[in-house]
């Protein structure tokens, strides 16, 4: 049986489990998942009520994960999310209490609420997966993933995401209005908060290190590196872009197209895959000088199937 054969099992499992929680958004879901597959950090951008944070907490309790989640505001400061060090009178030490980002998934609610300020205290924890405070080093969880959610930029109170911060993400989704269909199941089943809190952990840390571990050993052509290569440079070169994608996102591309082709099952990488997390992994990182159409697809458009 091959590493893909053998992933498909959880990976069912847990799917079915989070579509039974957020309704009609099987895509958005498996985007999510093959995230979290491919070691990278989520971020969710839409308006309020739309099942953001019903969707992180659901994550957390199917894979059996530690969760904190964080409010950021205003007047968020970076201890509140890291820690701080606390003088015991008894010892005559200062003593570490530790925030709130040493858990294994960690939401950051409405992340553009709060100042660059705050906002920067996830930049090391994030891509490091370490924390640094008072000259010392303290590693996070292994797992370690981070689910940020965003209010359109519009909206009052918000202060926009710097680059390198956007960079950290691997991917970004929209959720959006759920079908008709599913408006209907919501506004007549169980209530989101009730159901999410009934879930039971259907999979466990060694399990998620495994599919992770897995991920890695998904075939990757030439002729599919050539493909991810020519994205890439396009990137960089296309009209109507101001900035094209860097290494880093690229290596994040292929890992995400890596992942989500274990979650469909498969044990090599297709275009087809790169392009179902194309958009996701993209569109945040580059800068668009128009405000034409999407910047993802025409760039797909613009670049030959190997």
């Amino acid at each position: 049986m091959s590493a893909a054969a053998a992933a498909s099992a959880p990976i069912a499992a847990i799917l079915a489990q989070i579509n039974r929680v957020i309704l009609g958004k099987e895509e958005q879901i498996r985007l999510c998942l093959a995230c979290l597959l491919a070691r990278g950090h989520l971020l969710i951008e839409d308006i309020p009520g739309v099942g953001k944070t019903t969707l992180a907490h659901a994550l957390a309790r199917t894979l059996g994960l530690s969760f904190q989640r964080v409010q950021f505001t205003s007047d968020l400061l970076p201890a509140d999310v890291l820690g701080v060090s606390i003088f015991d009178r008894e010892t005559g030490k200062f003593r570490f209490q530790r925030g709130p980002i040493f858990a294994q998934l960690v939401l950051a609610d409405e992340i553009n609420r709060a100042s660059p300020k705050a906002q920067s205290a996830l930049l090391e924890a994030m891509e490091e997966r370490q924390v640094t405070l008072d000259g010392q080093s303290m590693p996070l969880p292994d797992p370690f993933f981070v689910i940020a959610t965003q209010n359109p930029q519009e909206q009052v109170g918000t202060f926009p995401l710097p680059e390198s911060q956007l960079d950290r993400f691997l991917m970004r989704v929209h959720l959006g209005y759920p079908a008709a269909a599913a408006e209907r199941e919501l506004l007549s089943g169980t209530d989101r908060r009730e159901l999410v809190n009934s879930l039971l952990s259907i999979s466990s840390v060694e399990t998620l290190h495994d599919l992770q571990r897995q991920v890695l050993e998904v075939h990757v052509a030439p002729a599919l590196l050539d493909y991810v290569q020519a994205l890439i440079a396009h990137t960089r070169s296309a009209a109507g872009l101001a900035v094209g994608l860097s290494p880093r996102a690229g290596i994040g591309l292929l890992r995400a197209a890596r992942a989500w082709a274990l979650v469909a099952g498969r044990s090599m990488v297709t275009p087809e895959h790169v392009q179902a997390v194309f958009p996701s992994v993209v569109e945040h990182r580059i800068e668009q000088r128009d405000s034409g159409p999407a910047a993802a697809q025409r760039l797909l458009e613009a670049v030959p199937v190997p």
